[in-house]
């Protein structure tokens, strides 16, 4: 498991998704379509896709944890979701900006 910290890019290792870590440090296991994610210079084992981890992850889009912790930029599209340490990530509303009445 890669340490997390922003400005690391990972990749997957079930699809073509690409990721880079924009807040959040630690050792939280990322995951897409199931499968760990890995550092641009590891290699990557044989993963299996999970059926149930394969909606999919859109390019420019930030994905943040529960409590917003963790927050992470697709910069590569791909097949599988994405998770970490077991929780799915959501996409990231954006702000509302106050009325200029």
């Amino acid at each position: 498991m890669t340490a997390l910290k922003p400005g690391l890019r990972l990749r997957s290792a079930v699809c073509t998704a690409e990721v880079m870590i924009v807040k959040g440090a630690g050792d939280i296991g990322l995951t897409c379509g199931g499968a760990p994610m890995a550092a641009p210079g590891e290699t990557v084992g044989e993963a299996e896709a999970a059926a149930d981890q394969m909606d999919g992850c859109q390019v420019g889009k930030r994905y943040v944890n529960a409590d917003e912790s963790l927050e992470v930029l697709c910069i590569k599209p791909g097949q599988g979701s994405l998770a970490a340490g077991g929780e799915a990530l959501a996409i990231k509303e954006a702000k509302k900006l106050p009325s200029s009445d």
